[in-house]
């Protein structure tokens, strides 16, 4: 790009066209050449108007808005960008397995769906990837920014967590495929993140980045109904609360955090403390303390993810994004502990692990990447630098993920010629 001047469009933002939400997938980066008269261009939303659920099509053979420095109007500028920054493979958030039917359900975030896979589905090495038995996504399906899935181990329904500009959850029949509308729709808090379902008494926990919350609702809500029980608070330690699971058998509620805390309320009131697992009988209501809480160097807890428990081993699974590893601790255990095993290492096949699900029936153990567009699979007591026994790869072997989650802004480097691209 030496010598040319450059435009980046960076999306993320909802559009309306009719009654129909059409989404912007905020993972497009579009980089045109400039004229000498100084232009910046802008997204246009009327080009996407007549989108049909492909909106990276919109930027085929559209105009865009052209402003000059020199003038306060605006024009139009028919071409095509110099090229587009875009992943088209999947990129995996969260799983879940239906061991009745003995199908793996994988979020993407990328692309707004829902892949479905059988268990035992294996991409061979000279494979490009593993087609998925159906997919569900599309315009009436809602599905965006989704970040967890969770399967009724009783009837089969397919719930869809949505983190970002829906605040939603959506609900499926279990035979879900193609654009294809909820059954159920449950209005949220905004930045919800993961649910776990305490069956037992048919409720769900979800958790909330900010403020920092878990709210619990009836299995079966809908619409505008509210939480029965909300945990939030400055006692409750939550902070940007993640990854979540419960213990029905010991009655226990697990919330990891980032850390990140404040107040909008009041000015400065910002700080950082290191992440954690707070952990909570699971009736607490309120602004309840945690029971203990694990934090500190040697839990190695950097960025958690989902979270998972087998309640017959007593033990407590995190998906650790940013160390690249599997985290096992004891469910009793508190303060600043080491995890009882580790999984991590360049042959786990591990990239930016952010979902895990615990498999009891068939003793396994899946996470899912967003950095390479795949779903392992491992014993369920792996420990070190462990081999997957299975992977569904969704992209060519080596494939490294453009990771982009919710770009609204860029940057060009001149010096290095390099585009910056925060998420």
């Amino acid at each position: 790009m030496r010598g040319h001047r450059i435009a980046v469009i960076a999306l993320g933002v909802m559009i309306s066209a009719g009654s129909s939400p059409l989404r912007d997938s905020s993972r497009l980066v579009s980089i045109q050449e400039l004229s000498d008269a100084g232009e910046m261009c802008v997204w246009e939303p009327q080009a996407v108007a007549s989108v049909d659920g492909n909106l990276f099509s919109a930027f085929e053979d559209r105009p865009v808005l052209a402003a000059g420095q020199d003038s306060a109007g605006t024009t139009d500028v028919a071409r095509p960008p110099v090229r587009n920054i875009l992943d088209k493979d999947p990129i995996y958030s969260a799983v879940t397995v239906d061991t009745r039917l003995d199908e793996v359900y994988l979020q993407d975030p990328n692309t707004w769906t829902i892949r479905v896979f059988g268990r035992m589905d294996n991409t061979p090495a000279d494979a490009p990837r593993t087609e998925p038995r159906r997919v569900i996504g599309g315009p009436k399906t809602e599905v965006q920014f989704n970040s967890c899935v969770y399967v009724d181990p009783k009837n089969g329904d397919i719930y869809s967590v949505e983190n970002d500009i829906g605040d939603s959850i959506v609900v499926f029949k279990n035979n879900a495929n193609g654009d294809a509308e909820p059954i159920r729709k449950l209005n949220v808090t905004h930045r919800a993140y993961a649910m776990a379902v305490d069956e037992e008494t048919d409720e769900f926990y979800l958790s909330v980045q900010y403020p920092p919350q878990v709210a619990v609702y009836r299995k079966q809500a809908s619409g505008n109904e509210k939480p029965l029980r909300l945990i939030q608070g400055e006692s409750t330690r939550l902070s940007d609360a993640h990854g979540i699971a419960i213990d029905a058998k010991n009655r226990l509620l697990f919330v990891n955090n980032w850390g990140n805390i404040s107040d909008y309320r009041i000015p400065g009131s910002g700080r950082f403390e290191a992440p954690s697992i707070t952990v909570y009988k699971l009736d607490a209501d309120g602004d309840t303390p945690p029971t203990r809480v694990i934090q500190g160097q040697k839990t190695q807890i950097n960025w958690p993810g989902a979270m998972a428990v087998d309640p017959d081993r007593g033990e407590l699974y995190v998906a650790n994004d940013m160390g690249q590893s599997l985290i096992v601790f004891r469910e009793a255990d508190n303060g600043d502990v080491q995890p009882v095993r580790i999984v991590k290492g360049p042959n786990t096949g591990l990239s930016y692990p952010t979902g895990i699900f615990v498999d009891t029936k068939n003793k396994e153990l899946w996470a899912t990447n967003l950095g390479n567009s795949s779903a392992t699979v491992y014993p369920l007591t792996a420990n070190g630098d462990a081999r997957p026994i299975r992977t569904i790869r969704s992209a060519p072997k080596g494939k490294v993920s453009l990771r982009f989650g919710k770009t609204q802004a860029v940057a060009y480097d001149s010096k290095r010629e390099q585009i910056l691209v925060p998420n």
